[in-house]
């Protein structure tokens, strides 16, 4: 008696007896598994602790710490970072055409916003304390909140390579039936490389000019200065994406998913943490070092020791 062989179909695989086909389980991140709800989770947790602190601000925006650190960019700032905190639940789920593509453009406008305005903070500290009484056009780009300006106009570069990523290789929903035995796993492909990559290095730039330019700042007068921390968060920023690319490359399927989704939520929380958590404990735990008296003391300080 001849028995005749059948290769099974993609999605399915042969049982031990090979004589009969089972369906392959399809495998993405869900919110059904433990890993989908505990980075789910996690990012709810920041993004509602980020709105508590933006409240903190917006309640006590006429006190000193508020109003020497540009009101508007920190506003601008934490409101993009309850983004950056929510961006991580477009991962999670059954990928499909839509979420792939919003997954990408949402990562490189709302991440862009964050760090311009991380740069307009930066730019700002610097030209309160190094510009001259005689430098006037560098005096009313400071009053004017010129700085401001750099948001949109770093934003509408991001938005353009963006257009042209989706323009040449969109992302897309990439199916893979073959690399583990018994599974179909489903996970969201970059389109083209390449322009990830660009979008990527475009906010490593922004970040390193940010750090650079905090760094130099770090030790100028001023109560509230904020250049130390952001030279801190910029300096976690790139160190997590700079070690988020070997690691990416180096998984596949919802782990490859879960280090995206990890890398995300810990540069935001990086910035969170070092740039508005000092913030928060002055304004609700040390009120005394939030006063103009608290500002004069440094003042005067500074003035004795120079």
């Amino acid at each position: 008696m001849w028995i005749i062989c059948v290769q099974c179909p993609e999605d399915k695989y042969a049982n031990t007896e090979q004589n009969h086909c089972i369906p392959k389980a399809v495998v993405f991140l869900s919110y059904e598994q433990t890993l989908g709800v505990a980075l789910s989770s996690i990012s709810l947790c920041f993004s509602a602790f980020t709105t508590v602190v933006l409240g903190v601000i917006v309640k006590h925006h006429s006190t000193p710490i508020v109003k020497a650190n540009n009101r508007t960019l920190t506003y601008i700032l934490l409101i993009s970072l309850i983004f950056c905190f929510l961006y991580p639940l477009l991962f999670i789920g059954h990928p499909n055409s839509a979420t792939c593509i919003l997954q990408q453009i949402t990562f490189g406008v709302v991440f862009t916003v964050s760090l311009s305005t991380v740069l307009a903070k930066t730019i700002t500290v610097v030209l309160a304390f190094k510009i001259t009484a005689s430098q006037r056009m560098m005096k009313y780009f400071l009053i004017s909140g010129a700085s401001n300006y750099m948001i949109p106009v770093c934003t509408l570069i991001q938005v353009i390579v963006c257009a042209v990523w989706l323009g040449a290789s969109p992302p897309s929903v990439d199916i893979d039936s073959q690399s583990e035995h018994g599974h179909i796993i489903i996970v969201c492909q970059k389109g083209s490389v390449n322009a990830f990559y660009c979008v990527l290095g475009y906010l490593a730039t922004l970040a390193f000019g940010s750090f650079t330019l905090a760094f130099f700042a770090r030790n100028l007068p001023g109560a509230f200065n904020e250049a130390k921390s952001i030279t801190f968060s910029m300096l976690v920023f790139c160190s997590v994406w700079v070690t988020f690319i070997p690691v990416y490359h180096s998984t596949k399927g919802k782990v490859m998913v879960a280090v995206e989704i990890f890398s995300t939520l810990a540069s935001s929380a990086g910035m969170l943490g070092s740039i508005f958590v000092p913030k928060c404990y002055t304004i609700l735990f040390r009120p005394d070092r939030n006063s103009l008296e608290m500002i004069r003391e440094k003042s005067s300080s500074h003035a004795h020791i120079s």
